[in-house]
């Protein structure tokens, strides 16, 4: 988002404020322009004949945008068999598709045996079983080389104490299983978490990874997993990609001669490719000044964008309604029955109730991490593409709430509920998209 002539636009000068109107508030927004950027930014980094971008789909699960990255040639990184069947939907080869699961039973990896997809295993006993079950499958497997990286603990998944992974000191376990059940490793993987800021630290656990897949002489591909850092704020830290691409690809190169012939190598970014590209229109609906605070309280909460609660995670806001004049300091805060704050003491231009904000980084872990608490609705998700804007989700309704519910009569048979409730009542929505109720006419 860029600002021209006093105004805020978006990809092909498509203006915010126009589909704040058009879809109503709060919206997702996401521009394909951006996740093509970041795609081809990593895709150039790297100077490797054999080279696989997997997107991972958990960070933003849209179909459409799904049908975008394979439309480029990206891979898909899935953790759910649910994810892995929206991935087939969207078009995707099984042998495009990867599947990471964590904690799963054996019987979700026998569905993802079924579909035919890569499978990455990332424990000893779920190993054993599948060595079992299925030991001419082709199979993955999950390393944790216990370095700590991440810019968040509840991120960090490759350190010691991780539940991600099986651990490189198990190793000889892992080749005993493997040499037991004759099984075929195609694959070696790790993924040390997100924010990746010290690409040292990241080059330590790949020469974990690369001694650990020397000894499987049947390997297909090495996957180095993701975590690349995108910048949150101006002088933000991010990973250099340019030079991780350099460093670590040389060192792949150095490897694959040693190891007799040229692998692929894997990975499967999320935030990086797709963070950046999105934004979360917000309406305010009260500015309310206390004795030591001024709140923006706007019409969403944590149970459309978790992630300043749930990791402290700053993404930047603006006023949109206001490109220019006197600046004030607020908090913004939700309308979610709990403390949800997106920020404290942020200094914009001067809100005013009906303004709209914007929320920076939204592409990646708001929609897929949103919910209905507080029986509220999840919002419509919007994306731009060559400057054009189309609608790639509803905004949910009261039917889609209780849909699932079943209102269990005790004296009686239980009966699907009927929405609205209120069968009498009338919910509308004027110009200013300001909800009204009244009271339908009986005849």
């Amino acid at each position: 988002m860029y600002i021209e002539n006093n105004r805020y636009l978006l990809d092909g000068g498509i203006d915010p404020l126009e589909l704040a109107k058009k879809y109503d508030c709060p919206v997702y927004i996401y521009e394909t322009a951006t996740m093509k950027r970041q795609y081809d930014r990593l895709v150039n980094a790297f100077d490797l004949k054999k080279l696989k971008i997997n997107y991972a789909c958990k960070a933003l699960n849209n179909i459409s945008v799904l049908k975008f990255f394979k439309s480029i040639g990206a891979g898909l990184d899935t953790v759910s068999i649910q994810e892995v069947r929206v991935g087939l939907m969207a078009g995707f080869r099984p042998e495009d598709i990867i599947y990471t699961p964590n904690c799963v039973s054996i019987e979700e990896l026998s569905q993802a045996v079924e579909m035919g997809v890569k499978i990455n295993v990332d424990n000893l006993s779920i190993l054993e079983q599948f060595g079992s079950l299925y030991p001419d499958y082709p199979v993955c497997i999950r390393i944790n080389p216990h370095i700590m990286a991440g810019g968040n603990s509840k991120i960090s998944v490759g350190h010691i104490d991780s539940k991600f992974g099986i651990s490189f000191h198990q190793t000889p376990h892992i080749h005993r299983i493997v040499k037991t059940h004759n099984m075929l490793v195609e694959g070696i993987h790790m993924h040390t978490g997100s924010d990746i800021m010290d690409i040292d630290v990241f080059l330590q656990g790949a020469e974990i990874l690369l001694s650990v897949a020397k000894d499987f002489k049947d390997l297909q591909y090495v996957d180095f997993g993701s975590g690349f850092k995108v910048p949150y704020k101006e002088e933000d830290i991010e990973t250099d990609i340019e030079e991780l691409g350099e460093k670590i690809g040389n060192r792949f190169k150095q490897f694959c001669y040693e190891y007799g012939r040229n692998l692929t190598l894997m990975f499967e970014p999320g935030k990086f490719l797709v963070s950046e590209s999105g934004i979360f229109l917000v309406r305010v609906n009260v500015v309310k000044q206390t004795t030591s605070t001024v709140f923006a309280g706007v019409d969403s909460g944590l149970n459309h964008l978790i992630r300043p609660m749930l990791y402290d995670s700053y993404h930047k806001i603006v006023n949109i309604s206001k490109t220019e004049g006197r600046t004030r300091v607020y908090n913004v805060v939700g309308y979610i029955c709990e403390t949800d704050t997106f920020g404290v003491n942020r200094k914009m231009t001067e809100i005013n109730e009906g303004d709209i904000l914007a929320f920076y980084n939204a592409g990646a872990y708001c929609f897929t991490m949103s919910s209905n608490y507080n029986s509220r609705y999840r919002p419509a998700e919007v994306l731009i593409h060559e400057g054009k804007d189309y609608l790639i989700r509803e905004r949910e309704t009261m039917e889609d709430i209780l849909k699932n519910q079943i209102n269990v009569d005790i004296f009686g048979e239980p009966k699907a509920l009927q929405a609205p409730a209120m069968d009498d009542l009338r919910v509308k929505e004027n110009e200013y998209s300001e909800i009204t109720i009244e009271k339908e006419n009986k005849k």
